[in-house]
């Protein structure tokens, strides 16, 4: 079925720092990644409305690593560090949650609203293994195993620390293991390796197809030649801004 937005505008991109104006125009380095990552193609927008009609009544929490049109259709979004408080925060006993339902499933261990869940996961994070991991705690005995909570409940159960991408990262910052194994995306250990030289660093690496396709030449030609510009109804833009906004005012946990 072929989509037609009314009067397109520039998308005005969600940034979520207080402080930081809400709405910038926004450009892609890459073509590809606006149509195939699931998190961002439109198509998920029109599946999470049909489920909206499924419980016409339940506030929908969505993920912000999500496309405005499906933040268009939430009540609120959250990222992997406040999903529990943003839920709690509603005062409902029960919440749709999208789009990932491995999170889902961590943050129902860490509170009492029934949470509804999408059945998307992360590619990246669900190839990860509990058998993966006691392997390598076994080759590694003192090896200190952080997790993501898009993982497999499996995996994190096999893990010794399961947290946001900044909590993982605090982790590491404050405790300052031997060695330790962040089971995510690679880069990220890349990224907190640096900040942590005493730290050994043990990684799984599986990579995102998705972010791999955008690369600094990339970057610099869309942002030289202003290409692949993005057209966003702004009707999407306010529903969705609203979303944005009320997560903003929850802030994050500490």
């Amino acid at each position: 079925m072929k989509i037609i937005f009314e009067k397109p505008v520039k998308l005005q991109k969600v940034v979520t720092r207080k402080g930081v104006e809400l709405w910038k125009i926004e450009i892609s380095p890459n073509h590809f990644f606006l149509e195939q990552n699931p998190f961002k193609n439109s198509k998920y927008g029109r599946a999470y409305r049909m489920l909206k009609e499924k419980y016409p009544s339940v506030p929908v929490v969505t993920y912000v690593n999500t496309s405005a049109d499906v933040k268009a259709e939430s009540d609120i979004c959250c990222t992997s560090a406040n999903a529990v408080r943003v839920i709690e925060s509603l005062g409902v006993d029960k919440v749709i949650f999208l789009p990932d339902q491995y999170m889902a499933k961590y943050v129902q261990t860490k509170t009492k609203v029934q949470i509804i869940s999408w059945i998307g996961t992360c590619i990246v994070h669900e190839r990860f293994s509990a058998h993966e991991i006691k392997n390598i705690k076994k080759q590694n005995p003192e090896i200190v195993v952080l997790t993501h909570p898009e993982c497999p409940p499996e995996v994190i159960a096999a893990s010794d620390f399961t947290g946001s991408t900044s909590g993982m990262s605090k982790y590491v910052k404050n405790k300052q293991p031997n060695k330790v194994m962040l089971v995510t995306e690679c880069s990220m250990s890349d990224n907190v390796q640096v900040d942590n030289p005493n730290v050994q660093f043990i990684k799984p690496c599986n990579l995102c197809p998705h972010m791999k396709t955008i690369t600094l030449p990339k970057i610099l030609d869309c942002l030289e030649k202003e290409t692949n510009e993005i057209l966003i109804p702004e009707i999407i833009i306010k529903k969705a801004q609203r979303a944005v906004e009320r997560m903003v005012a929850i802030g994050r946990s500490h």
